[in-house]
């Protein structure tokens, strides 16, 4: 935008100065030779009036007195053509002159004055030469003059243009700041207005959207939260059901099971009840919760015959994440396993470390693989599933500043890597 207005205030200013300065260079060079002609014209005065009533050896010294004086090589041509003063062939101007008086004629070089003079042996032509360097001296110092002026006001021109282009692009970065601030999360940011209507009528409509964003933030917060409270009506009596079995290893894994779940409604109604924003960075154990959830689908997949490949460092690898959101996220991977390939289809969960910004982890399977790469899309599914489970790992990768890849593994079957940015590690 900055570059644009520059451009511009150059453009017309250039205009607008070539359309000046061209026609007053013009008229200051003709101004010049006028008065040099006219300079001329009064410098030999006094040679046309001497002619007649000098003679013709004292007028020979009177020419070159004036012609070093003056610089102008002087010529009188007397009636019978006898030539006194500077050595110039007699030109066509001079008979010219004769007849129809004085004039300046057009020469190689510069200009001649040819006077016509009359004394008593007929009339006589009084030529003097002025040089184009007599004829323009003053006319480089003029024009040069006129080029530093409009040097200057081109210069002045994009000064102010600067100024003008300050004043005029601050409210517009100040709503880009703004709008940066809004898609980053901060959802109080607002635009100040300005004294520029068309910019205010941009920042009014963003403060608004601002304000409905988080309205409606706020309603669906409030919306899932009254959801998450009803399903504990089911949870409790879900878990007085489980209580009352017959005491096993499959009722125990029963009651594990509920409490899980309860523990996740809780943690639906805190996540709800949430500010809008919050401040502070999440950092996790990407190794710790891999072999949490590892252990715990554990007892799932030896019940189906499935082998469970483990590959997790044994140091720490911190991410930019909540350690519950990455629990969800793998959990979502490999309930995907489970729903989608049959009994006895091995998986493995990895983990490992991209460089020095990323981690990632990894589900893979041998099963049929995925059909379709779109499955990544919130409610993208081929198997009849609401296709919330991708969706969620993905948002947890983007949270962290990372993203989703899926694909195709060794064994041809799927392939989910969460790419997750890098915390620093913690201090002791």
């Amino acid at each position: 935008m900055r570059r644009r207005i520059l451009v511009t205030l150059l453009a017309s200013t250039s205009i607008v100065l070539v359309a000046f300065l061209v026609p007053l260079m013009v008229m200051v060079g003709q101004f010049a030779v006028d008065r040099a002609q006219r300079e001329l014209v009064l410098e030999i005065q006094p040679i046309v009036s001497r002619i007649p009533v000098v003679a013709p050896d004292e007028l020979s010294e009177l020419l070159a007195v004036i012609s070093r004086r003056t610089e102008h090589p002087a010529t009188v041509y007397l009636a019978d053509d006898t030539m006194i003063g500077a050595p110039q062939p007699m030109s066509a101007g001079a008979q010219l002159a004769r007849e129809r008086g004085a004039f300046f004629a057009e020469v190689e070089g510069g200009r001649d004055l040819l006077v016509p003079v009359y004394t008593d042996s007929g009339e006589a032509v009084l030529r003097v030469f002025i040089s184009e360097e007599q004829l323009n001296g003053a006319v480089r110092g003029a024009r040069l003059t006129l080029l530093v002026l409009g040097l200057g006001l081109l210069a002045l021109s994009v000064g102010l243009g600067l100024l003008l282009a300050r004043a005029f692009l601050r409210p517009i970065s100040d709503l880009g700041a703004t709008a940066g601030r809004l898609a980053a999360g901060d959802l109080t940011a607002r635009v100040v207005p300005s004294d520029i209507k068309e910019i205010d009528d941009a920042g009014d409509a963003l403060n608004r959207l601002a304000s409905r964003v988080t309205e409606l933030l706020g309603l669906e917060r409030e919306e899932v939260a009254d959801l998450a409270h009803r399903l504990r009506t089911p949870v409790a009596a879900l878990r007085l059901d489980a209580e009352s079995l017959r005491p096993d290893e499959s009722t125990d894994r029963l009651v594990d099971d509920v409490d899980r779940l309860e523990r996740m409604v809780d943690e639906v109604i805190r996540e709800a009840r949430r500010p809008l924003r919050d401040d502070m960075p999440a950092t996790a154990d990407l190794c710790s919760v891999a072999r949490e959830r590892a252990s715990f689908w554990m007892v799932l997949a030896e019940d189906q015959d499935r082998r469970l490949s483990v590959d997790i460092p044994t140091g720490q690898v911190l991410v930019a994440a909540e350690a519950r959101d990455l629990g969800d996220a793998l959990d979502a991977l490999i309930g995907n396993v489970f729903s989608h390939t049959d009994d006895g289809v091995a998986f493995r969960i990895a983990v490992g470390v991209t460089d020095a910004r990323l981690a990632w982890l990894e589900v893979t399977d041998k099963g049929p693989g995925i059909p379709s790469y779109d499955v990544v899309e919130r409610g993208q599914s081929d198997s009849g599933s609401t296709g919330l489970g991708l969706d969620i790992a993905r948002r947890v990768a983007e949270r962290s500043g990372g993203s989703i890849e899926t694909g195709s593994g060794v064994s041809g079957g799927a392939r989910i890597r969460l790419n997750l940015m890098r915390a620093p590690k913690r201090r002791v």
